[in-house]
Parts: structure tokens; sequence; C-alpha cells
């Protein structure tokens, strides 16, 4: 029997990793869906200046099915680099409703050069390179988190837990 390829494999890792479907959102969880599927990947959450200033700096690998979310207080311009980045990366933007509306793939390791998310970003996701390609991730697509207002969310978490 041939092994799965690797593409498989890791997408497999990506759904398997967060366990079942719920609808309660979890801190340590962000859920992506869109007309290619759905997606979870355990994250961790850069919600301060200076967790999003340090992201995923210094750090030799990231496990598959893992990322870092950066939320912002408020919607904005959102600029990375990678200086002090071993890792490649995938950054996916999103509006203050949970929507891509960009994507930086393969971003490469210990680049200083301006990776620019464009203006209103409330949050963005880094997840390991070649994954949004993948998995089919696009502009459009959707998270699911408790970052984001149940009120104004394109996919909310569900109220009342």
């Amino acid at each position: 029997m041939n092994p799965l390829p690797r593409f498989l494999r890791t997408a497999c890792l990506v759904l398997f990793a967060a366990g079942a479907a719920h609808a309660e959102c979890d801190e340590g969880v962000a859920e992506l869906r869109g007309a290619w599927g759905t997606a979870k990947f355990n994250i961790e959450l850069a919600d301060t200046p200076e967790s999003r200033a340090e992201g995923l700096m210094f750090r030799e690998s990231l496990p598959a099915g893992n990322g870092m979310l950066f939320v912002y207080e408020k919607p904005r311009r959102a600029t990375f680099w990678m200086k002090n980045t071993s890792i490649p990366l995938d950054m996916i933007f999103f509006d203050f409703q949970g929507r891509v509306t960009s994507i930086h793939r393969d971003a490469i390791p210990h680049d200083t050069s301006v990776i620019d998310g464009g203006e209103d970003v409330a949050a963005a996701l880094e997840i390991n390179a070649g994954m949004a390609s993948r998995l089919g991730i696009d502009v459009g697509s959707q998270i699911r988190h408790p970052s984001f207002d149940p009120q104004s969310a394109a996919w909310p978490c569900e109220t009342g837990r």
C-alpha cells in the first residue's frame, strides 16, 4: 500500500489536530472555512504589542496544524517582516468581520522586506508556508475565533455557552 502523498498527510494533520467539529469557540483554536472546505489550527494568540512584536521569531519549527493569530484592538494597516524568523510562513489577513482580505504566501525566513497585509486588518494568522495553497484558503474565506465580535463576524462563535 502506498502512503498518502505528503500534501494530503499535511492536510489531514491540520484537520485532525484540533479534533472533532464543534460550535463553541476556543481561544486556542482558529477555524477557517470557504468553498474549499474547513480547517482548524491550534494557535497561540498574539494580542498585546509585545506578543505581536515577537511573533514566531527565534523558533526553529512550527508543528503542522499550528499557527499564531495576531489580533489588533482596532482594524489597522498591518505590516510584518521575517527578521529573526527561521520558519517559512503563509500570512493570512482578516478584516473585522473575519473575512480573508489578502494572503502572503511563502514568506522567506530572515527576510527584512516589509510584508504589507493592507488597510483595515483586524487579525492575521501565520501558518506553515504552503499550507494556505494546499488547503485552498483564498480571499473571502472566513475565520471563527472568540476574538471576533459575534455581532459583526461573518462566522460568529455561538453565544450562550
